[in-house]
């Protein structure tokens, strides 16, 4: 066999190595926890609603993808899919809220509807509410 040859399959063995490895490391990759983590923006619910409102694509350059500290009044707990809690904030719309999605299994009795609650996530979108993922309780 020619040593061209010979060279270009152990760089492409290297290479597909290379990629599986990166791909175990993905895949085992675990959200980061946002408790630990400086905010980007720290907004209150009804005004991080009235931006996207008012102005959703300069909005979602500024938020999305960013951490952003939110607080407001709870106004419902619900339990989501994979042991997720979703939270809503009240903003001053009946239409639409803030939505903060809670990893893990948290007790959705440690909440009051009500009760004043900051909250730090990451800004996923606007769908007539803002949603933010990956979330921690910053303070109650």
């Amino acid at each position: 066999m020619k040593k061209s040859y010979k060279i270009g399959f152990v760089a492409a063995f290297i290479l597909g190595l290379a990629g599986v490895l990166f791909g175990l490391y993905m895949y085992n990759l675990e959200p980061k926890d946002l408790q630990k983590v400086r905010p980007d923006y720290i907004i209150t619910a009804a005004d991080l609603l009235k931006a996207f409102e008012s102005d959703e694509n300069a909005a979602s350059t500024t938020y999305i993808g960013k951490v952003v500290e939110v607080s407001g009044i709870l106004q419902s707990v619900k339990s989501g899919e994979n042991n997720n809690l979703s939270i809503a904030l009240k903003t001053g719309s009946d239409l639409s809220s803030v939505i903060c999605t809670l990893p893990g299994n948290p007790d959705p009795s440690a909440f009051s509807i009500g009760e004043q609650i900051t909250v730090r996530g990451e800004c996923s979108g606007f769908l007539m509410d803002v949603l933010l993922n990956n979330c921690s309780i910053v303070k109650k």
